[in-house]
């Protein structure tokens, strides 16, 4: 049985927010993001033991914005989190960076705190675009941030990128993904823009998005250029250099255990799910480990066939029908035959060796694909 555990630190500060962004995160002063650390810090000394025992395979930093974190602030959760944890020797322990807060001084200090591999938010190399996404870097920040990263000594480096952006054309994206190309990332991910209630965007007046045929395209194009540089394509919207594949986003979709720790952040151990408080009243108060977390929700056997379904499928090598039948102790064929036999004829999932994965038309549809594996109930 694989004990092993993986963390997610949320940091629920930015310096302003983005108008396309839905995550739990704002602007905040000096004393609020202090005393959230102290509370951050607090709940993790909580941590049941027997949960603090597991050793620990991946950590990430999400938000947010983490690299807001001086390096005191970064050094004494790091000191927290290895009091309580054991880290796998070679453990991946990423950050997100927004190339507007950081310099080549506050990188080589993440370094030092044992950060080695960083997630840079770039989103697009127009400064048009990132005008109107809100973003509150420029075009030649990310260029720099890259490259500050390399001479900190960051040799597993993420670039992210939106497409589909309101008046973006396909010229405009390849050019992104390029100039994302030309620097030479160990990963790339690659993400159409999805419009939030209640974000700015929502009631903006915008240029015209991309039409669906256009978007595809873009899809499409991404996945040639990528992999005529070097990137293979791993999950519906990521692309890495063999042997870069973020293991800890692979974590999420193969459904091992996680832990959330911070505002909102939500965790997956065993047979339940459980969220942290959304309340930073509520998260500040907290004094107990259960006065940190919302209800426990168990997941039936249901549950966990479809998430290892729908979340599965979402990486290019798909699912065995072994690992299913082993996990849940039953034949693949009695629970998921018929749906999978449809999609087979359809041209939508292939099978290879005992795997089931995604065909490129399945892709084209994979929301599609994947609520059929939603069960009756």
């Amino acid at each position: 049985m694989d004990r092993s555990l993986s963390l997610y630190i949320h940091y629920p500060f930015c310096v302003r927010k983005c108008r396309y962004c839905d995550f739990l995160s704002g602007p905040a002063d000096s004393a609020a993001r202090k005393a959230y650390l102290g509370a951050l810090e607090r709940e993790i000394s909580l941590v049941p033991e027997f949960i603090g025992k597991r050793p620990v395979r991946t950590l990430f930093f999400g938000g947010g914005t983490p690299s807001l974190m001086e390096e005191g602030e970064l050094s004494s959760l790091m000191e927290a989190l290895c009091s309580k944890f054991t880290f796998e020797e070679g453990a991946e322990i990423s950050m997100e960076v927004n190339p507007g807060t950081a310099d080549l001084s506050k990188l080589r200090a993440f370094r030092r705190q044992g950060i080695n591999r960083l997630s840079i938010g770039v989103q697009s190399f127009h400064d048009q675009e990132l005008a109107l996404l809100g973003r509150i870097h420029r075009a030649e920040d990310a260029v720099r941030i890259f490259h500050e990263a390399r001479h900190a000594g960051f040799d597993n480096l993420n670039l992210d990128l939106m497409s589909a952006l309101p008046g973006q054309s396909p010229e405009k994206w390849r050019d992104n993904l390029e100039k994302a190309c030309s620097l030479g990332p160990e990963h790339i991910s690659a993400y159409s823009l999805i419009i939030e209630e209640g974000t700015p965007f929502a009631s903006m007046e915008l240029p015209p998005l991309p039409g669906e045929e256009e978007d595809r395209r873009m899809y499409h194009e991404t996945g040639e250029i990528l992999l005529s540089r070097g990137y293979e394509r791993y999950e519906i919207s990521n692309y890495a250099r063999p042997g870069f594949a973020c293991r800890h986003n692979c974590v999420y979709w193969t459904c091992r255990d996680y832990l959330g720790l911070g505002l909102g952040a939500s965790s997956l151990m065993g047979e339940s799910r459980f969220d942290c408080v959304s309340s930073m009243k509520d998260y500040l108060s907290a004094g107990r480990w259960e006065d940190f977390h919302e209800e426990k929700i168990p997941l039936t056997l249901e549950d966990r066939m479809e998430e290892f379904m729908f979340l599965g499928l979402r990486m290019t090598e798909g699912i065995r029908t072994g690992d299913f039948e082993e996990r849940f102790h039953v034949p693949f064929e009695e629970i998921y035959g018929k749906t999978a036999e449809k999609h087979l004829k359809e041209g939508l999932l292939a099978e290879d060796m005992g795997r089931l994965f995604l065909t490129e038309r399945g892709l084209d549809i994979a929301n599609y694909v994947m609520s059929d594996y939603i069960l009756d109930r």
